[in-house]
């Protein structure tokens, strides 16, 4: 007998992720994140499975240990626990910590082991401030969400010894480096590293090789200053570098490049998918770019879901796993001709599967090796999505999803979701994190969600659709989707609400201030004023810079300046540590509202960053849905 998925199901999540598969391919390591209930706290601890086939185990007890890591003979995990770097034999044990704290005081980033396991390179912040001491301010990027207030402190590239624990710093720049990548021949590190005028964390960067084994290591560019560089590989003969980035600094896709180590211009590789490369990352799933043999397989987003990709002499192919899934993680064991992929579908929550990469176009189906969420929520039933296409009266066509029990009769309530970004993108597979949707299905509602203008996963000229007119543009997007559903009797005009978070919340704000036609409103995460962003976010001047482009624009495109049009109910939701789009944002519109006599209500969530949603205390998570839940029900009922 199978049940609906509840908000209380959440305490009972057990999610896998970061997924290291030995050199021999017959082990995997990965991250699993379950729930505290009775802390209310997230737990990740370590596991394995056999690829082969059996029960997973687990390795260690958390409660934050991630990012597992084999040595390159097998014998050995490295991995972070709660920041700290440690070591765990493949055999089981006590982790035993590798670096003293006074070593490496601000913690370390993912390990990256050198080619013959003697030495591991890693990216961490090169001091901790005190959380009294003042912070001085000198340049741009001086706050990170998660992080607080940073100062002048920068992420520089470090090297441990395996056996000694001694720590070497090899770079002391005032500019924030990224994750090392180690020459085949164990020599030099590769990494990306910022480039722009100032230490701002978003502008320019490009790839950076620096010598290993030197008393005075001298870190080189590679390639132009103007581009943007993620993360960074070797092509397996160290003739080039593979970076995740563009050659130009600004809005659109990220492609794979083949960057000559002679500096000369870059090589694009991915360019004829058209499609933005994905890495991985909070919110973004995807993986690291890794070779096997002369391919290179990657992530990439489409229609929505994040896909696997090889490229190489014979072009570009997705992976044949079925559609639908989405992929967040990835490691690929090349000797062995095996990936280790962390995937999703529509009926079930992410697991461990793996592939065979020398069989890439059979049609294979890949082997489950992991069944987390088929014990834990055994009875889960999830409803069903339809995806739907709508085309706008300019031509655009918008890719849409509907939500919706399967008994649900025509001619009741509307949730219209709008996601972030504004470069992410709705996915059809199973959702952990907007449980509020499969709760108000089962009572009826039908929840809509829309891959508007500046989405991922279209092409690149859709990803940069809304640059220098947010709201403007996508507007529509919405609206007339919303009107095609009305006129096919499926909804009831009466009872539409609208929700988003983030850039969502702000379409959000912007559309309450745009039309009536929505009884109730919820942005979270909210941005209303664009030129105040512009000076208290992390990425204020990005958006204000490339996003919007024209500064006397700012105002003009802000939903604050729009307020007095708003007259739906509004609840706001926002993190009060929130350092992406400050809860000075929220306490705007709840001021403006408020002040107006709109029926408004601001919740702030103490101690949460814009993140929150994902990983944030389960309790505020709860909160969140029950609070929407309980406002779009009590402003939609007649």
């Amino acid at each position: 007998m199978t049940r609906p998925l509840t908000i209380e199901d959440l305490y009972r999540f057990e999610i896998p992720g970061d997924p290291a598969l030995s050199p021999d391919g017959e082990r995997v390591a990965y991250t699993l994140t379950t729930q505290d209930a009775g802390n209310d706290r997230v737990l990740r601890s370590i596991w394995e499975v056999r690829a082969g086939g059996g029960p997973a185990r687990r390795l260690t007890h958390g409660p934050a240990d991630t990012a597992p890591r084999w040595s390159p003979d097998g014998a050995r995990l490295a991995f972070l626990r709660a920041g700290r770097l440690h070591l765990l034999s493949a055999e089981g044990g006590e982790a035993v910590p590798l670096i003293a704290p006074e070593r490496c005081p601000a913690g370390a980033g993912a390990p990256v082991w050198s080619p013959d396991g003697t030495c591991i390179a890693f990216a961490a912040p090169e001091s901790r401030r005190a959380d009294s001491a003042p912070v001085v301010i000198d340049a741009l990027g001086w706050k990170a969400d998660g992080a607080g207030l940073i100062g002048s402190v920068r992420t520089q590239l470090f090297v441990v010894d395996v056996e000694t624990g001694e720590v070497v710093q090899l770079t002391h720049d005032d500019r924030h480096v990224g994750s090392p990548s180690w020459s085949p021949d164990g020599t030099r590190l590769a990494y990306p590293a910022q480039t722009g005028p100032d230490s701002a964390v978003l502008g320019p960067s490009a790839a950076h090789v620096v010598e290993v084994r030197t008393d005075a290591p001298e870190p080189r560019r590679i390639g132009s200053a103007d581009g943007l560089a993620g993360p960074v590989n070797w092509y397996p003969d160290g003739s080039a570098l593979l970076v995740v980035g563009r050659t130009t600094f600004g809005v659109g896709h990220s492609e794979l490049l083949r960057q000559p180590l002679d500096g000369s211009a870059p090589v694009p590789v991915s360019a004829a998918l058209d499609r933005n490369i994905l890495p991985g990352g909070p919110g973004y799933p995807g993986a690291l770019p890794q070779f096997h043999g002369d391919d290179i397989v990657f992530c990439a987003r489409d229609r929505g879901a994040t896909r696997l990709y090889r490229v190489g002499a014979a072009g570009i192919s997705a992976s044949p796993l079925p559609a639908g899934t989405g992929v967040s993680g990835c490691s690929v064991a090349a000797k062995a001709g095996r990936a280790a992929v962390v995937v999703s579908d529509t009926a079930r929550f992410a697991e461990v599967v793996l592939l065979d990469l020398d069989d890439w176009t059979s049609g294979q189906q890949p082997a489950r090796l992991t069944d987390h969420m088929a014990r834990s929520l055994p009875e889960i039933a999830l409803h069903p999505v339809a995806e739907r296409e709508f085309e706008i009266a300019d031509g655009t066509v918008v890719h849409g999803m509907i939500t919706r029990a399967a008994d649900t009769p025509p001619g009741g309530p509307l949730l219209v979701d709008v996601h972030g970004g504004p470069h992410n993108a709705w996915a059809p597979h199973s959702d952990p994190v907007h449980l509020y949707h499969q709760e108000l299905a089962t009572q009826g509602w039908t929840i809509l969600t829309l891959n508007v203008r500046a989405s991922d996963g279209y092409g690149e000229a859709f990803y940069t659709g809304a640059v220098g007119a947010w709201g403007e543009t996508d507007e529509q997007d919405v609206l007339q989707p919303v009107a095609a559903l009305v006129a096919e009797g499926l909804v009831d005009p009466g009872r539409i609400a609208l929700t988003g978070y983030s850039y969502g919340g702000y379409l959000t704000c912007w559309l309450s201030a745009r039309t009536d036609l929505f009884a109730a409103v919820v942005p979270g995460g909210v941005l209303v004023d664009l030129k105040s962003m512009a000076g208290t976010s992390e990425e204020g001047h990005l958006i204000a810079e490339h996003e919007i482009g024209d500064p006397a624009r700012l105002a003009e495109l802000s939903p604050l300046s729009h307020a007095d049009a708003v007259c739906a109910p509004t609840l706001i939701l926002h993190g009060s540590a929130d350092d992406t789009c400050p809860v000075g944002q929220a306490e705007q519109w709840f001021h403006a509202l408020r002040t107006r006599d709109v029926p408004a209500r601001l919740v702030v969530y103490p101690g949460s960053s814009h993140l929150f949603l994902l990983d944030g205390r389960p309790s505020h998570r709860e909160d969140y849905s029950r609070r929407l839940i309980e406002w779009v029900t009590t402003h939609t009922n007649r």
